[in-house]
């Protein structure tokens, strides 16, 4: 892989990152690009190296081994200056939880030279934040809309996302999201969120990246995942049994009432039907497009089998 410059068009790259705690790989060889001006989410399962991630890019954590770079700088060589263009946002950060939610931005404007206190206002009003109770006694969500609202008034390039919307009311979390776009639409904006919380990512992302056991699984933009993955229906109900595939990037789901069920990960090839009919000639074939939750299950799936094939153990 070539050198990082700062002219780079991505705004997050890492080369063989990885970190350990002991014995753990808590992440591992980890390639990461998170092109400039996209909302990239970061999507894996409790434990998969997502927050160790984060506190690497903002320099909270340094790595192993490998390298990260965010905005053309070498993630150790972080400081005061670059900080002032990045937000970070973190379910598990500390709070002056005695502060209520102005003098919480009060405390954070003379920090940042493009404090935009009128999109701070209106920003405050959207979120019907109120102005006189202690974050402390604030509800979690109302709580993550102060500390976000703090991260992004003085429109930064790129916003970090730990787990935003994790426990969090639907009402809550489409606030945040709306935010979140609101930013994207009006300034020039690179977003990286953690989370997995597919539904709401669904939303929000323009590309998207797998991580388990800390290692990059896959990565790429949302509309090519959604275009590639289709859903395979094969056969008849009622009729005979249907043989299980045994083509690669086929994910079987299952056989009932003798429709064998499958996902087919590669269908946006030209032959994709080709294969499928030569491998079923003369059965009923029927497909449809799936959702970015009904693919990352299947993932799952695939991966915990794998394992359990291999004799790993999580």
């Amino acid at each position: 892989m070539a050198d990082i410059s700062p002219a780079s068009s991505h705004a997050i790259e890492t080369v063989a990152l990885t970190r350990r705690f002991g014995a753990l790989d808590a992440i591992s060889g980890l390639n990461l690009r998170v092109p400039t001006g996209s909302i990239f989410a970061l999507i894996g399962p409790n434990g998969a190296g997502k927050t160790t991630t984060l506190k690497i890019l903002v320099n909270l954590l340094r790595p192993t081994a490998g390298s990260a770079h965010v905005l053309g700088t070498d993630t150790r060589r972080i400081g005061p200056s670059l900080l002032q263009r990045i937000g970070y946002v973190s379910e598990n950060q500390r709070l002056p939880d005695w502060m209520n939610a102005d003098q919480l931005f009060a405390y954070c404007r003379p920090l940042y030279p493009t404090w935009d206190g009128a999109l701070c206002q209106r920003l405050r009003g959207d979120l019907r934040l109120p102005s006189n109770v202690r974050l402390r006694d604030l509800s979690r969500g109302t709580r993550m809309k102060a500390v976000l609202l703090a991260s992004v008034a003085y429109r930064p390039e790129l916003v970090l996302l730990d787990e935003p919307f994790s426990g969090l009311d639907p009402l809550a979390r489409d606030e945040l999201a709306d935010v979140l776009l609101l930013m994207a639409s009006e300034h020039p904006l690179t977003c990286l969120v953690a989370s997995h919380d597919i539904d709401e990512i669904e939303r929000l992302a323009t590309c998207v990246g797998y991580i388990d056991q800390g290692r990059l699984l896959f990565s790429e933009p949302v509309a090519s995942l959604l275009k590639r993955h289709r859903l395979i229906e094969v056969g008849t109900p009622g009729g005979p049994l249907i043989q299980r595939p045994t083509q690669a990037g086929w994910l079987v789901q299952g056989t009932a009432e003798g429709v064998l069920r499958f996902i087919d990960a590669h269908h946006d090839a030209p032959d994709a039907m080709e294969l499928i009919e030569a491998a079923y000639p003369g059965v009923s074939v029927r497909t449809s497009p799936l959702s970015l939750r009904e693919i990352f299950v299947a993932m799952a799936r695939e991966t915990a089998r794998a394992e359990a094939m291999a004799g790993v153990t999580r």
